[in-house]
């Protein structure tokens, strides 16, 4: 890999079509997923996906599939749970949990191609980097995801720990032999880290050492302000705990 590598945030055109090649590369060497059964899964979501990379020169190698709050189809996560294997109703699920749905957002995918070689490690970290500056930046309160069990343990090993929604176990999904339906508050989670976990705090929250990685200034991990205003936010002040729980 001898272009430097550098992270971005909300990619377009050329490089948000790279993302997306490098996530189906991802799932079709791990999981065994084609193309084909990637876009029936993710792409009802295209439309509000927002990509966070790290690309050398043009080519993504590694990416996150985010979806902000407000997305007219809603956080894949909650809508999967009425599916088999976990049949339970997302939205209770959500209440239960606590999650305020007007900042949870979900993590859709994750993955760093396989060609990348001993670079692999780094490059998952510069995501899990830019994946809690995306928090950070854009005031989020939480995230959920469907994670295999394999990327959960990486995540808890750098503090980056999650919960089961209420009411799911962990089960077969998508290729997957063990994934758990999970999520995690922002706010308790890095000050957990920043404690028990010191050093991934310095390298993986603040980015200290986090070497030959371009890292964008703060503020380009932001959702434009576009993207807000053009989201369906009519109902999801009644998805919040105060307003279920009244």
């Amino acid at each position: 890999m001898s272009a430097p590598v550098r992270m971005l945030f909300d990619v377009e055109g050329a490089l948000r079509e790279s993302a997306l090649d490098c996530e189906a590369d991802v799932f079709r060497t791990v999981y065994g997923n084609s193309r084909d059964e990637l876009d029936e899964e993710y792409g009802p979501y295209d439309a509000d996906s927002v990509f966070l990379v790290v690309a050398a020169g043009d080519d993504v190698v590694g990416a996150v599939r985010l979806l902000p709050p407000g997305g007219r189809a809603g956080l894949k996560t909650l809508v999967e749970l009425e599916r088999e294997p976990w049949s339970v109703d997302g939205r209770r699920s959500a209440v239960a949990a606590g999650l305020d749905m007007a900042t949870t957002w979900e993590v859709a995918t994750l993955g760093v191609r396989r060609d990348a070689g001993a670079l692999g490690q780094r490059l998952a970290v510069a995501l899990y980097h830019g994946l809690i500056t995306v928090c950070r930046a854009n005031a989020m309160s939480a995230y959920v995801a469907v994670l295999d069990e394999r990327v959960r343990r990486m995540l808890g090993s750098v503090g980056l720990t999650s919960r089961a929604l209420p009411g799911t176990t962990t089960a077969p999904y998508l290729g997957s032999a063990a994934s758990t339906p999970v999520y995690t508050l922002c706010a308790p989670t890095l000050a957990a880290q920043r404690s028990r976990f010191p050093d991934a705090h310095r390298l993986v929250t603040l980015g200290i050492g986090l070497d030959g990685v371009d890292v964008p200034p703060f503020d380009e991990f932001r959702l434009r302000a576009d993207r807000w205003t053009s989201r369906d936010t009519r109902d999801l002040a009644a998805l919040t705990p105060a307003r279920v729980l009244a």
